[in-house]
């Protein structure tokens, strides 16, 4: 692995060798432009990561408050070695003409307005997960998206990390025959309080969005959409979910058993089993560095499967590949696939007494 002061001068050095690849309008055209809206704590993360990004730069960031824009335009541009341009409202970073695509890591119950308005500004958007607050809401993005033939993602940073590449592969190889059934959990312990943004819900706060995404995209991923989807939890006393199991069921008898919590420190465990054998992701499955192969009659097979830096970079090479190809949604994370995890987080939600909203 390079150590990070190389892979830092890699991204500098083809900031500066594009720098001659200029369009006659002045674009970059061996670059896609990033800005990131809202400028918060993984939008921090994944600008730390930038220099990991292959086919895209960093150039903007757009926030309600000029100063924290100002304040995270300095501090990673300094890092990156690149400019940051700084923009104190959400629709002038969408009014850029040099800004190529937007990252969207607003609240959740924020992002179908912002993605929808990003669209139509033209941009192509990243949006964090969850994609957004409802499945109205995810439907009406992609809607606009259609509408104006703009490219669409939602952020599942997990689905492009190594091993669940590997995972992908080892199944499409038959190693584990026939997948009939997945098990994940993801759970922290979390105080309540009243005024973070996890627990409010009209910023789309609760253990469903915010951790039960990745255990049910996990589960699509590998069995698709289910027919029947039952959910159990508890509440707070803000309206958000605490906890949710959720267990999804198939026509021909495949099912995924999932928990999420804020009150419990669940391990992150995946597994996806198949008829020959089964696939362990060990803690934590959303960003994971592994797997183990467990094959019927044979010694289980460790893969080490870790990504340069912390991951985040891979779901934007995923876009700027996409964009080069002309593509409007990503073969690994399609737009039905987000339809059929946000079906699932709205009936969970539904189930459990949640009344999510978009702002």
């Amino acid at each position: 692995m390079m150590a990070e002061p190389a892979r830092l001068a890699r991204h500098r050095q083809r900031v500066t060798d594009n720098a001659t690849a200029i369009a006659g309008d002045g674009r970059d055209m061996t670059q896609v432009r990033w800005g990131i809206l809202g400028p918060g704590r993984i939008a921090a993360k994944v600008a730390a990561d930038f220099g990991q990004v292959d086919g895209g730069v960093l150039t903007a960031v757009g926030s309600s408050s000029l100063e924290r824009a100002q304040a995270f335009a300095a501090e990673h541009g300094a890092s990156l070695g690149t400019p940051i341009r700084s923009h104190g409202s959400h629709e002038a970073l969408l009014a850029d003409p040099e800004v190529d695509a937007v990252y969207i890591a607003t609240p959740h119950s924020d992002h179908a307005r912002q993605a929808v308005a990003a669209a139509r500004a033209g941009k192509a958007v990243l949006v964090e997960k969850s994609f957004t607050a409802t499945l109205a809401g995810a439907e009406q993005v992609f809607a606009a998206a259609r509408e104006s033939g703009t490219f669409v993602m939602e952020a599942m940073w997990t689905r492009f990390q190594p091993a669940l590449v590997r995972a992908r592969e080892l199944i499409a190889d038959g190693a584990i025959g026939e997948v009939r059934a997945v098990q994940a959990d993801l759970g922290v312990r979390r105080e309540f309080d009243a005024a973070d943004r996890l627990f409010a819900l009209e910023l789309g706060g609760g253990a469903l969005l915010d951790l039960g995404v990745y255990v049910v995209s996990f589960a699509q991923h590998f069995l698709g959409a289910p027919e029947t989807v039952t959910a159990t939890g508890t509440l707070l006393e803000t309206g958000v979910d605490a906890e949710a199991a959720i267990s999804l069921g198939y026509p021909d008898g495949r099912a995924a058993s999932l928990l999420t919590s804020f009150r419990l420190p669940l391990p992150g465990q995946g597994r996806i089993f198949g008829t020959d054998g089964w696939i362990d992701i060990p803690p934590r499955f959303h960003h994971p560095t592994s797997l183990v192969l467990h094959r019927s009659g044979a010694d289980p097979q460790p893969f080490d499967l870790a990504p340069d830096g912390a991951g985040y970079a891979l779901e934007f090479d995923e876009v700027n590949r996409a964009l080069a190809a002309g593509a409007v949604q990503s073969e690994v994370m399609p737009w039905s696939d987000t339809l059929a995890v946000q079906s699932v987080l709205q009936q969970s939600a539904d189930q459990l007494g949640v009344a999510l909203h978009e702002r």
